[in-house]
């Protein structure tokens, strides 16, 4: 599971030079180099970032389960190019097509005229699911038939993407019962739909990961550091490294629903298939609502990765000459470094923030002596300073600077919207349907 590409095959490779929307954040600062071998020894099997072991209920944090798979979901969107829609194209390895934004292109494609089949024949205002509405749509192999397939990964994400066509089918039906003229009820509908999904990544994501006041100081005092001069990139520090947070939060097991039995990720959950019927998610388990038990907790960001991530399925990495390319974590850490990522303390120092001791880091248990990756880093800073519970401040510096960023240079976002609107949903009820069934409305 990555939160900013797909599994890749291998080692990274920086995107070409002026043909990406990829761009370091500090170019000023040198890479971080270190040997194969201290990589390895800290994201492999029984290596630093090995969960072993140890069970969920003794390395929970404070936040909701689904939290993590929403925030897969925005870096599938973030990192979305349009011409791999429908295909089966690595974005990492596509030149810039269209600025990088928080605008649901991967499930909406080109639209009702440029990728019909992701609509229905009679009603191309609204997209289509499968059969009863249970799973997204696939053809005869049960290929997903959707924007971005990425977004069929896995279970989860997969039920999420569903989740997301279905409030927009309900958009729809409110826009025409509250007399919105046909040839307008499409945009209308994705208009409501991508301005409450921005409210729910300014007003209850950000605030859960990098804390309310840090959210605050952004909106209303602005950005320091990621400020493009010309359109909008996305920083390597935050594709390859901050915005990795979410693999340390994945828990062993997940309970999906009232009757399912208690199931990890990988190989469980693995996409590119249909879901079965107990797999289907009810978002109540994994997200807090209101009348509902508190739902399940995300494991700490603590830098340790639990074994469906540390031995990735071979469906998923394909065969790997280097056994310890099935660890997520080395992944991770081979991706930082052929991009030529600075060190997590080069970083910190840069942001003008207390650097974390030798002893805080814990990397000498590897036997290492040097600086650290900045991936690794960011893990560790949430542990240290926020008990794993949020990003510590280089991580929420960069997370929260560039998606508040890239909200603010799209003219189309909510941070534009008139002031008179307001969300009427947040992402549990998106989810569940509730506040359409409740209101009426949505």
């Amino acid at each position: 599971m990555e939160h900013s590409h797909c599994l890749s095959r291998g080692r990274a490779r920086a995107p070409a030079a002026g043909a990406s929307s990829y761009a370091r954040l500090f170019p000023e600062l040198p890479a971080f180099r270190a040997d194969e071998a201290f990589l390895y020894a800290l994201g492999r099997a029984g290596g630093l970032c090995d969960c072993g072991d140890t069970d969920d209920e003794s390395c929970l944090g404070s936040e909701a389960a689904g939290w993590p798979i929403f925030g897969q979901f925005v870096a599938h969107d973030v990192t979305a190019d349009r011409s791999a829609l429908g295909s089966n194209v690595d974005p990492s390895r596509l030149t810039n097509a269209r600025a990088p934004q928080l605008d649901l292109d991967g499930l909406y494609g080109d639209g009702p005229v440029g990728h019909p089949f992701l609509f229905q024949r009679n009603d191309p205002a609204k997209l289509l699911t499968g059969p009863g509405g249970q799973d997204v749509l696939r053809n005869a192999e049960g290929t997903a038939i959707i924007g971005d397939p990425r977004n069929d990964s896995h279970v989860l994400v997969s039920q999420m993407h569903l989740a997301f066509v279905q409030a927009h089918n309900a958009f729809v039906d409110r826009a025409r019962a509250q007399g919105t003229p046909e040839p307008q009820v499409f945009e209308t509908a994705k208009r409501e739909l991508r301005w409450h999904y921005q409210t729910t990544v300014l007003r209850e994501f950000l605030p859960t990961l990098i804390g309310a006041d840090a959210v605050e100081a952004l909106l209303q005092n602005g950005r320091r550091f990621y400020r493009p001069a010309g359109q909008p990139f996305i920083p390597l520090e935050f594709a390859d490294a901050a915005y990795r947070y979410g693999h340390s939060q994945i828990r062993h097991v997940y309970a999906l629903n009232d009757s399912s039995k208690p199931t990890a990720i990988f190989p469980d959950l693995i996409g590119f298939r249909p879901v079965r019927a107990d797999q289907r998610v009810d978002w109540t388990h994994l997200s807090d609502a209101n009348g509902h038990p508190p739902a399940q907790r995300a494991k700490r960001i603590d830098g340790r990765l639990v074994a469906a991530l540390i031995a990735l399925p071979v469906a998923l990495t394909g065969t790997c000459e280097v056994e310890e390319f099935h660890s997520l974590a080395v992944r991770d850490l081979e991706r930082g470094q052929g991009v030529g990522l600075p060190s997590g303390e080069g970083v910190a120092q840069r942001l003008g923030e207390t650097v974390l001791s030798a002893e805080e880091l814990g990397a000498a248990q590897a036997g290492w002596r040097g600086e650290t990756p900045l991936w690794y880093y960011i893990l560790r800073e949430a542990d240290v300073r926020c008990s794993g519970n949020r990003l510590g401040p280089v991580g929420a510096r960069i997370v929260g600077e560039v998606l508040v960023g890239l909200l603010d240079l799209d003219r189309t976002s909510v941070r534009h919207a008139p002031p008179e609107w307001t969300a009427t949903a947040s992402l549990v009820e998106l989810l569940t349907g509730v506040g359409q069934r409740a209101t009426g409305r949505i």
